[in-house]
């Protein structure tokens, strides 16, 4: 594995490394000491680096995870952030690589239209161009052993998250759905229903692994879309609550009130987040 770059964030000894991983480029980054937690978030691109974010914002990711740790007493985890492919070529890709690809062609209907449902603008591309199967196949069976092995980090389940906002938070639960055996905490900002409405929820939320050993943290704030999300989430946690998750243990559904849709609001409360998913 080459390493095409190495920087410093706040709050965080070390580097955060930058390598291409199956034609796809990934930001990392490890602490020190040895540790059990592994966390793998979509939208790498917003994850450490001011210069890739989309608005100039990053989540401070890195530092406050060592916050969060420190004041748990646990370890640190390894952070993977990988980065979605959009590009000048493909403005699409990230709702390509992002969107529940079998609840989509499966026959979901997307709702599409100019005034923002979908986070980009309503999508030009035919459903069969979506490849979020392959995506998280490729984070799950490529990108994360790969550095896992770079890093000689041992793969804990128990200790392993993935996190993602907006149409990363659908990812975060789809991924968790797909490879329930590797992610068993879904960490999900402002999950993006209402570019599916009600079926999206359906399949989504029932297509997670019964309560258990998993946990899910599904937030939303009170602007922008988020402030349309509430109806959608409401029965996102009934079916989660369905299949035997217990709010106060293995489910989190809050509401931040004042806060918006975008990378400044989520880094404002993913400490909680990161509490959720550290504690257990």
């Amino acid at each position: 594995m080459v390493i095409s770059r190495s920087f410093q964030v706040r709050g965080a000894a070390g580097a955060v490394h930058r390598t291409l991983i199956a034609d796809r480029t990934i930001d990392f980054w490890a602490p020190a000491n040895p540790t059990p937690y592994l966390l793998v978030t979509h939208d790498g691109q917003n994850i450490f680096d001011k210069q890739t974010s989309s608005r100039r914002k990053t989540w401070e990711l890195a530092g406050t995870a060592n916050k969060v740790a420190h004041e748990l007493g646990v370890p640190s985890p390894v952070i993977i952030a990988v980065f979605h492919s959009s590009s000048p070529l493909d403005p699409f890709g990230r709702a390509k690589d992002l969107a529940p690809q079998d609840v989509f062609t499966g026959g979901v209907e997307p709702i599409l239209n100019t005034s923002g449902i979908w986070p980009e603008p309503a999508p030009s591309f035919p459903l069969s161009e979506l490849h979020g199967n392959r995506y998280l196949q490729e984070v799950a069976e490529v990108i994360v052993p790969t550095i896992a092995e770079y890093l000689h980090h041992q793969i804990q389940p128990a200790k392993t998250a993935l996190l993602g906002a907006s149409m990363g938070g659908l990812a975060a639960l789809n991924g968790v759905a797909r490879y329930p055996d590797l992610f068993t905490c879904a960490l999900a900002f402002s999950p993006h229903w209402i570019c599916g409405g009600v079926p999206l929820v359906e399949r989504l939320m029932t297509a997670l692994p019964e309560a258990g050993r998993h946990k899910v943290w599904m937030s939303r704030g009170t602007k922008s879309h988020d402030s349309r999300y509430g109806p959608f989430q409401e029965l996102a946690n009934n079916f989660a609550v369905a299949a035997g998750y217990q709010y106060g243990d293995n489910l989190a559904s809050p509401i931040f009130n004042r806060t918006t849709h975008n990378e400044r609001s989520w880094s404002t409360y993913v400490n909680q987040a990161l509490r959720f998913w550290l504690s257990r």
